[in-house]
C-alpha cells in the first residue's frame, strides 16, 4: 500500500469534477483527481467507435457550459471552440410539411400551420427568457440551506434568503405567476395554454421530456423546458451549438487548464472506499489498495454512487441514508451513435440545407411523445420512439471521413429497467433496429446509409458513465430534488453529514446539462470552509 498526501481529492474527473479541481488549484490547494475510466471527461468525451469515425459518446451538444467558467478556465486558450448552430431545431411532419426553428424564420414557419401562434409567439419567448434569467441568475449561488449548526450557518442562510427573496421581488406580478407555473405545471399544459398548434408545441414539448422519463403532460415537466432554454452559446442567449471536436473537446481543455495549475490528474484509478474516522473524512482507497489522505474529498459522482457505495452507512444519519436510497434517478434515454455514408433525405425536406444542421426531432405532437411514454411503461420501450438526431460532421469536418458522416440519435423513451425481469442485454440491438427504422420512416435510405452504430441502453450508461438507471441528470428535476433539495434537504450546499466531505456533480443544484456550475460552486463552499478553518486555527 503506498501512501499520498495531496491536500484536496476529487473523486471522479467527469467536466464538474475538472471544473471544482481547477477553482481548488487556482486558489493554491493541491488537488489530486482520480478518474476510473481510461480517459477525464465523464459523459462529455469524444471517442472513436468505427475506423475514421468519432463523436460525442454520450452527451452530444452544447449551450448550458457557463460562460463565466469558460472565460476563467480560459478554455479557448486551451483549444476550446464552439460554433452555433444554423438551424435550432427541425421537425420533420407527415407527407410535405415541416417545421424549421431559427433566428428569422420561426415566425413565418408557424404563421403555416397557426396564424395565432405566429402572432403569440414573440411574447411567450419574452416571457419565459425572463423566467429564465432567474433562473440563469441562481445557477452560480449555493442554494438556500435549511441551517444545521451554527448561528453563522443561519446568518448565510438568511443572506442567501435575501438575495433570493431581492430577485423575485423583481419580477412582476405575471411573471410571479409564470414562475410557478414552470415549477409546478406539466409542459403540454404550459404550451396549451399559449399555442394552438401541433408542430409548435411538439418543437418546444420536447425539451420538457428531454432525458425525463416522462409524459410531456406529466406534473413538474415545465421546469425540465425551462431547465433547457437557460444558456446559450458565445454570448447568444438560449442558443444551442457544437464544440469542434465534439463534447470531449470541452473537457480536454478542462483537463489542459487543470494540469497548467499542478493538478495531479490520474485515470484508471477507481475508488472504491471514502475513509471515514469519527464522522471526517480522511481520504479514499482505490480498488488497487492505495490509500490517498486528504483533508478535503469532494465526489462527482451520482449521489446514489456515492453514499450507496463508497461511505458505511454508519458514518450517516438513519433518514438521510433512507433519503438517498429513495432519490429518483432514470431517464427514458436510450443512446446511439451512427457513421453514415452520406446525410439522410427527409420526406418532408429532402434537399440538403442548414435544416440538417439543427437538432432534428422526430416526434410530431405532444401526443406523440406522452404515447412514447405510455408504451416505454407498458412494454419496455416504444413502438414510435422519439428520437432527436445531430449530425455534428456538417459543422465539424473532423468527425467523419470526407463525404461521409456522424450523426448523434438521442432515443426515447425507454424504460430504465425492463418490466418482468427482463435485462437491456437481451433487447440492446433489437431496440437499435427501431431506431433506426423509425428514423428511415421518416428519411428513406437512412437505414442503408447506415456503416456503423455504436449503441448503449440505459443499463450500458450506467455502466460506462456511472449514470445511475440511465439518467442524464444524475436525478429527475422533480420539485423535491432541486434547488435546496439536491440531493436532500438540508444538505443542498454541496456538504454532507460528513465532515470534509463534499459533492460537486450534476446531482446537486443546478442540476444536469454539462454547465460546470456544481463544480463550480462546490469549490466555493470548499474554499470558504477552508479560510474558516484557518481563522478559527
Amino acid at each position: 500500500m503506498s501512501l499520498h498526501a495531496p491536500t484536496a481529492i476529487l473523486i471522479g474527473g467527469g467536466h464538474n469534477g475538472l471544473v471544482c479541481a481547477f477553482y481548488l488549484a487556482r486558489a493554491g490547494v493541491r488537488v489530486t483527481v482520480l478518474e476510473r475510466r481510461e480517459l477525464v471527461g465523464g459523459a462529455a468525451v469524444t471517442e472513436a467507435f468505427h475506423p475514421g469515425f468519432r463523436n460525442s459518446t454520450a452527451s452530444y451538444t452544447v449551450s448550458l457550459l457557463n460562460p463565466r467558467v469558460i472565460t476563467e478556465m480560459g478554455l479557448a486558450d486551451h483549444g476550446l471552440r464552439i460554433v452555433e448552430r444554423r438551424v435550432a431545431n427541425f421537425l420533420p411532419l407527415p407527407g410535405d410539411q415541416h417545421l424549421i426553428v431559427a433566428d428569422g424564420r420561426t415566425r413565418a414557419e408557424v404563421a403555416r400551420f397557426s396564424p395565432r401562434d405566429a402572432e403569440r409567439l414573440a411574447d411567450y419567448e419574452r416571457r419565459l427568457l425572463a423566467i429564465a434569467d432567474l433562473v440563469r441568475d441562481l445557477v452560480l449561488r449555493t442554494p438556500v440551506n435549511m441551517p444545521l449548526g451554527s448561528w453563522v450557518d443561519a446568518v448565510r442562510a438568511l443572506l442567501e434568503a435575501s438575495h433570493l427573496g431581492r430577485r423575485m421581488s423583481q419580477l412582476d406580478l405575471t411573471a410571479r405567476r409564470d414562475l410557478l407555473a414552470l415549477l409546478s405545471q406539466s409542459a403540454g399544459d404550459w404550451l396549451d395554454g399559449w399555442f394552438e398548434s401541433d408542430p409548435i408545441k411538439a418543437a418546444f414539448g420536447f425539451d420538457g421530456i428531454v432525458g425525463n422519463y416522462a409524459s410531456p403532460y406529466s406534473p413538474g415537466s415545465a421546469y425540465v423546458l425551462l431547465h433547457h432554454v437557460f444558456g446559450g452559446v458565445n454570448g447568444k442567449r438560449g442558443a444551442w451549438g457544437h464544440a469542434i471536436g465534439g463534447m470531449g473537446a470541452i473537457t480536454a481543455a478542462m483537463d489542459s487548464a487543470c494540469r497548467s495549475l499542478g493538478v495531479d490528474i490520474r485515470t484508471n484509478s477507481t475508488v472504491a472506499e471514502v475513509l471515514v474516522d469519527k464522522g471526517r473524512a480522511e481520504g479514499v482507497r482505490t480498488q488497487d489498495g492505495e490509500v490517498f489522505r486528504a483533508s478535503i474529498i469532494a465526489s462527482n459522482l451520482h449521489p446514489k454512487l456515492l453514499f450507496g457505495h463508497l461511505v458505511d452507512p454508519a458514518a450517516l444519519p438513519t433518514d438521510f441514508v433512507e433519503r438517498i436510497a429513495r432519490y429518483r434517478s432514470g431517464s427514458g434515454t436510450f443512446r446511439m451513435n451512427v457513421a453514415l455514408s452520406e446525410p439522410p433525405r427527409f420526406s418532408s425536406l429532402p434537399d440538403p440545407g442548414d435544416h440538417l444542421t439543427g437538432g432534428i426531432i422526430i416526434a410530431p405532437s405532444l401526443a406523440y411523445m406522452e404515447q412514447a411514454y405510455f408504451d416505454a411503461r407498458r412494454y419496455g420501450w416504444s413502438r414510435a420512439p422519439i428520437v432527436e438526431m445531430l449530425i455534428p460532421s456538417l459543422l465539424d469536418d473532423s468527425l467523419a471521413p470526407a463525404g461521409r458522416h456522424v450523426a448523434s440519435l438521442f432515443c426515447q423513451h425507454v424504460a430504465p429497467q425492463l418490466p418482468e425481469g427482463r435485462s437491456w442485454d437481451d433487447h440492446r440491438e433489437e431496440v437499435a433496429d427501431l431506431m433506426i427504422d423509425t428514423v428511415d420512416a421518416w428519411a428513406p435510405g437512412f437505414k442503408s446509409s447506415v456503416i456503423a452504430r455504436q449503441v448503449h441502453s440505459p443499463l450500458d450508461l450506467e455502466r460506462k458513465f456511472g449514470l445511475v438507471s440511465g439518467d442524464i441528470m444524475h436525478g429527475a428535476l422533480a420539485l423535491d430534488q432541486m434547488f435546496s433539495a439536491r440531493p436532500v434537504l438540508g444538505y443542498g450546499d454541496y456538504r454532507t453529514p460528513v465532515a470534509g466531505l463534499y459533492q460537486c456533480g450534476a446531482g446537486t443544484h443546478p442540476g444536469g446539462g454539462v454547465t460546470g456550475a456544481p463544480g463550480f460552486n462546490a469549490a466555493r463552499e470548499i474554499l470558504a470552509d477552508l479560510k474558516g478553518r484557518r481563522r478559527r486555527a
